[in-house]
């Protein structure tokens, strides 16, 4: 059902093959895949990838070099480049990585923003995990390709609760192994290849409508707060319980780099990892920790806090750094998020969010992460009403540690110029404010 899979350093990209086994590579194939890797070799040693990691530490460190800017197409990754006609190999999995070699090329030379081309590939450590005692959510897809779905979530009877118990955890490594084998046989001494480890994440909320449905959720709030408050301590206690199998069995990643960090931005800081890191074994100390609650977006600040944070804090409280919120606005909850979340540096603000508001809370203590609405890229594309925007932003946040994130695209109307558009538009908006480096 899902198109897209989450890659460390580029968030959300088409899904050809991501984690399968390698197939076989003819020996043309090969050559061509190693051009385009020893292309984004020379990619990445260009000067101008230097100064823009030293930006970000910068901007990471609350130094407030400039409005940092990123672009993430996401779905519309299918107008920019279609995978149809843009992967050339027959293999899926070297198709996977044909489509990020050339996506990396094409990010140099032709989306101009400050996103960071490294000399890295990365595969997937996969996780074997059972279930939790209950049947799985049932999706129903429409018959429209691309089209909506919806769901049965599983707990329809509040006593299914009992039944549910810890999930076992596995790493597959055969897999892993394999697949990084088939890499450096191929890349090595081009490009390095990393492991995509794991990451210290809550998302107990999302997860708790998943099994719940969003409505019955806000319900429970009130009809069986303390059945809720037995689900969320469940939850939480399954994803501190992860973290800590994650650090116990060297599975964490180091992600204060090239890695896509939240709900955007990268992870580049002096401050991680902490101290007494050994250069091998990652402690959650070290790391960039995300909490996301979208599914809290239609309730409120007491809620937010008495059902979500006070069983997130202690998890997040580990991290090194946070990163909090995706889509979900905070113009009413920013006070209870910093109050609960001492080690809080980013927070989105969303496009359903009040920007005033935000600049208020956020000021030059916290990072601005302001998502613009994808949806000024649709139909008629309006290129002051887009600048308007972006400066009205950055008037309101000219105080903040700003960065402009747009993700989210579905598509750019079969226009992928208009991309390259936003981003020009926007880089003229920060220099007209006299925010350069």
């Amino acid at each position: 059902m899902w198109k897209l899979m989450m890659y460390p350093s580029t968030g959300a990209i088409p899904n050809v093959a991501w984690g399968k086994e390698p197939g076989i590579l003819t020996p043309e194939e090969r050559v061509h895949l190693r051009a385009l890797a020893s292309r984004v070799a020379e990619i990445a040693a260009a000067p101008v990838y230097a100064e823009k990691k030293t930006l970000w530490r910068r901007h990471n460190d609350l130094e407030r070099p400039r409005p940092m800017l990123l672009v993430f197409p996401e779905d519309g990754w299918t107008d920019v480049l279609p995978v149809a006609s843009t992967v050339t190999v027959k293999d899926p999995f070297w198709g996977q990585y044909e489509w990020i070699l050339k996506h990396l090329i094409h990010r140099h030379e032709r989306l101009h923003d400050d996103f960071v081309v490294e000399p890295v590939l990365n595969v997937p450590l996969a996780m074997k995990m059972g279930g939790w005692g209950i049947e799985a959510a049932k999706y129903h897809e429409t018959e429209t390709q691309d089209g909506s779905f919806n769901w049965t979530p599983p707990l329809q009877d509040p006593d299914d609760l009992k039944k549910m118990h810890p999930a076992t955890l596995e790493a597959d490594f055969e897999t892993m192994e394999k697949q990084k084998a088939a890499l450096e046989e191929v890349f090595g001494g081009i490009v390095r290849i990393d492991v995509a480890k794991l990451g210290v994440t809550s998302c107990i909320y999302d997860i708790a409508t998943h099994l719940r449905g969003i409505q019955q959720c806000m319900l429970d709030m009130y009809d069986r707060p303390e059945w809720l408050h037995e689900l969320m301590s469940f939850l939480s206690g399954e994803a501190a319980r992860q973290a800590d199998f994650a650090e116990k069995n060297n599975l964490l990643m180091l992600n204060n780099g090239y890695h896509y960090i939240g709900s955007g931005g990268l992870g580049y800081t002096s401050r991680l990892p902490a101290q007494g890191f050994d250069g091998e074994h990652v402690r959650p100390e070290d790391v960039w920790g995300v909490g996301i609650a979208q599914g809290a977006s239609e309730i409120g600040p007491e809620q937010h806090d008495e059902f979500i944070l006070r069983y997130e804090e202690k998890l997040l409280a580990r991290c090194g750094l946070v990163a909090y919120g995706c889509c979900e606005p905070y113009t009413h909850k920013f006070d209870v998020v910093k109050r609960r979340l001492p080690n809080l540096r980013r927070m989105s603000v969303s496009p359903w969010c009040d920007v005033e508001k935000a600049a208020e809370a956020l000021q030059d203590r916290y990072i601005f992460s302001w998502k613009p609405n994808p949806a000024m890229l649709l139909g008629t594309f309006d290129s002051e009403a887009i600048r308007r925007t972006i400066r009205r932003t950055l008037d309101v946040a000219c105080g903040c540690a700003v960065e402009i994130i747009l993700k989210d695209t579905m598509t750019f109307a079969g226009e992928p110029q208009r991309l390259e558009s936003f981003i020009r538009i926007a880089r003229e908006e920060i220099d007209r404010k006299g925010l350069t480096t």
